[in-house]
């Protein structure tokens, strides 16, 4: 198909691919590789396009695996599933609920797709729970040179700890297996607090709940306080009075929430125990330099420690602190200024929002850049997938 202009989710990146290709097969995908090798051109797969990073862009060929069968594969683990990496999360949960399945953790939003959302190393919240990128047991993957590899703990499992989260530099995945557990229902509450209350018991918050998050509403001093719990599991520490809005329902349900306002956003990944220090200087800048401009949200959450390469969890507690803002207003000043702060206290962007970082930042705060970028090389030798955005994050310098 010829290209057309594409646009992501908040309308901050756009560009017109020369072709829009939508396999259908796997040997489509391989053969758009081995045709972009011979031709010199640049190979990005998209998802969704619910990221804000221009990870996808390209002036070559964009492939969409939307067109790829949709179907939920079992084995003989009744926990693992197979399923298509174009899968949007909503359609999947839907799927997996309809086999008894569900994800153990989701984030925001449902609209990603499984392959998208795994390849950015999109979260959710818990103190037990890494980013979905960790619920992934195997997948198999296209590569620079159209070769299809098997990647899981019995094939090649020296290259499921980058490949797990591998910003699609590594090749194509078609397929991702999955770590599942039976369905379980939530019970969602939504309480507002006050931002000093909210700081005070956070740490009994976030080990008491299942799930628990926060925003911060820079023009007062309110918060809103999210936490999901199986029943008869619920915490002693709450906020008082009582929650503005409550739920129960399967977890792929309850987790997200739908999104008409669209916004920016950066992201930051900390080390847990530098989370005090830095949101309160993030706070003070908001208060002091731009409350009269910002007009939405600062999130809180966490990730648990993980071992992949590339995710912002590697080998450390993490919490995330993501400032928000109207995609109609100025955010550049704004996220610059606070990007400042997130770099002083040791923190990792989000690879699907806005960032500064170019590859000699990156190598400084992921133990293992240099190993990711000796495999991406070997897997594409010939930098079908290395677009000039995706060679300053993994080259340059």
């Amino acid at each position: 198909m010829l290209g057309r202009e594409w646009c992501n989710w908040s309308g901050s990146l756009r560009f017109t691919p020369r072709e829009y290709a939508t396999p259908e097969r796997e040997e489509d995908v391989r053969a758009l590789v081995d045709r972009a090798r011979q031709t010199s051109t640049k190979l990005r797969p998209v998802g969704s396009g619910h990221s804000s990073s221009p990870l996808v862009r390209t002036d070559d060929v964009l492939v969409s695996l939307g067109g790829l069968p949709r179907s939920v594969r079992r084995h003989d683990d009744p926990n693992l599933a197979t399923v298509c990496a174009g899968m949007p999360l909503g359609e999947l949960g839907e799927s997996l609920y309809e086999a008894g399945l569900a994800m153990d953790n989701l984030g925001d939003v449902d609209v990603q797709s499984i392959g998208g959302a795994t390849a950015t190393g999109t979260h959710g919240t818990g103190l037990r729970f890494g980013n979905l990128s960790t619920q992934v047991a195997g997948l198999r993957l296209v590569t620079g040179t159209g070769e299809a590899l098997d990647i899981c703990g019995q094939r090649n499992p020296e290259l499921l700890p980058a490949a797990r989260l591998s910003l699609g530099a590594l090749g194509v995945v078609t397929e991702l297996t999955l770590r599942l557990t039976p369905t379980y229902q939530l019970r969602r509450r939504n309480w507002c607090s006050s931002i000093a209350w909210t700081l005070d018991h956070l740490d009994q918050l976030q080990r008491q709940n299942r799930n628990m998050d926060f925003y911060w509403y820079p023009r007062t001093d309110t918060t809103q306080i999210r936490t999901l719990n199986r029943a008869g599991e619920e915490p002693e520490v709450i906020p008082s009075g009582e929650p503005r809005t409550m739920e129960t329902g399967p977890s792929h349900r309850t987790i997200p929430r739908h999104r008409d306002l669209r916004f920016e956003e950066i992201e930051y990944a900390v080390p847990s125990e530098a989370f005090h220090a830095c949101f309160t200087e993030i706070r003070r800048r908001v208060l002091e330099r731009h409350r009269t401009g910002v007009a939405w949200r600062v999130l809180v959450r966490t990730i648990a420690p993980d071992d992949i390469w590339l995710s912002p969890a590697y080998d450390r507690a993490t919490t995330t602190i993501a400032c928000l803002q109207n995609n109609s207003l100025p955010h550049h000043e704004y996220f610059a200024d606070v990007e400042a702060v997130f770099r002083e206290h040791d923190g990792r962007p989000h690879w699907g929002k806005k960032h500064s970082l170019t590859a000699p930042d990156l190598r400084r705060v992921y133990p293992c850049f240099d190993s990711f970028r000796e495999l991406r090389r070997r897997l594409d030798p010939d930098g079908v997938f290395l677009t000039p955005d995706l060679a300053q994050l993994l080259e340059d310098g």
